[in-house]
């Protein structure tokens, strides 16, 4: 744009003056193209990425359950915001459910709110407290060690 004003008699830096028409050069017609065709194409890597997976899962297992997560809350985290943006999670639920659906399978939304990490896989105790640093527990009315994560999985 800088060169446009120069061509144009402007001073580089200096505000194009209202009602001024300075002409586009090609490249700077060629660079919403490129930019739109960029998007295009990163919309299509996160739709094959996707797929693959989620077809991958149905064929697999009979009922598939999934956790309602809080994207918008997430992505105010920003260390991790670019990540989660990138990734698309909203995208996933979507295949997921249609494919389901056509073969027949079962897809379960888990509440957010449901303590999956917090409650023994062996007799359905619930820890009242647990704070998130605590990766292994051991139940205290049965006494099974727990991986926090396995044990959410479990659940």
């Amino acid at each position: 744009m800088e060169a446009a004003k120069v061509r144009a008699g402007l001073k580089p830096g200096e505000p194009i003056p209202k009602g001024m028409h300075i002409p586009w050069s090609e490249n700077m017609r060629k660079t919403p193209r490129r930019i739109a065709r960029l998007h295009a194409r990163i919309a299509n890597i996160r739709a094959h990425a996707w797929h693959p997976l989620t077809t991958d899962l149905v064929e697999r297992f009979d009922v598939i359950a999934i956790e309602d997560l809080n994207v918008a809350g997430m992505l105010k985290n920003h260390p991790l915001a670019r990540a989660i943006a990138d990734m698309g999670f909203g995208e996933f639920r979507r295949p997921l459910a249609y494919k389901a659906a056509q073969r027949g399978k079962t897809v379960v939304i888990v509440s957010r709110w449901y303590p999956s990490s917090k409650t023994c896989a062996s007799c359905g105790y619930t820890m009242p407290k647990m704070p998130l640093t605590m990766r292994e527990w051991t139940c205290p009315a049965c006494h099974t060690p727990h991986d926090r994560d396995i044990n959410a999985a479990i659940n």
